[in-house]
């Protein structure tokens, strides 16, 4: 399984978007300015991969999770997506999906 627990471990990072915190200012009526972070909305989330025949889990911002979703699965979204953009995890995972539909003579581009 390609799960790593360190990767997982309460970081405020999406590891399909890249999504991480912003910091800014909350500005009063009388404009007084004070420090803010703004925490991306991070879900757990488990996806099935028909190519692999393995569940994929992962700690992913809501919008990730609903762009895997409308391209049509992770296998899909991860056929589609530039290898640059992904987390290591995801990069490794890539390489495996690819090298098993090339073995299998499925088209890459589910």
């Amino acid at each position: 399984m390609l799960y790593d627990e360190m990767e997982c471990a309460v970081s405020k990072v999406c590891q399909l978007s890249g999504k991480k915190i912003q910091y800014g200012n909350n500005v009063s009526h009388a404009n007084n300015k004070t420090k803010r972070r703004f925490m991306p909305n991070l879900q757990h989330v488990s996806f099935v991969s028909d190519a692999l025949g393995m569940r994929v889990r992962a700690r992913l911002s809501t919008s990730a999770v609903r762009s895997v979703e409308k391209i049509g699965g992770i296998d899909a979204y991860l056929c589609d997506v530039p290898i640059g953009v992904l987390s290591p995890r995801f990069q490794r995972l890539k390489k495996l999906l690819t090298t098993k539909l090339a073995s299998q003579n499925m088209p890459i581009s589910l």
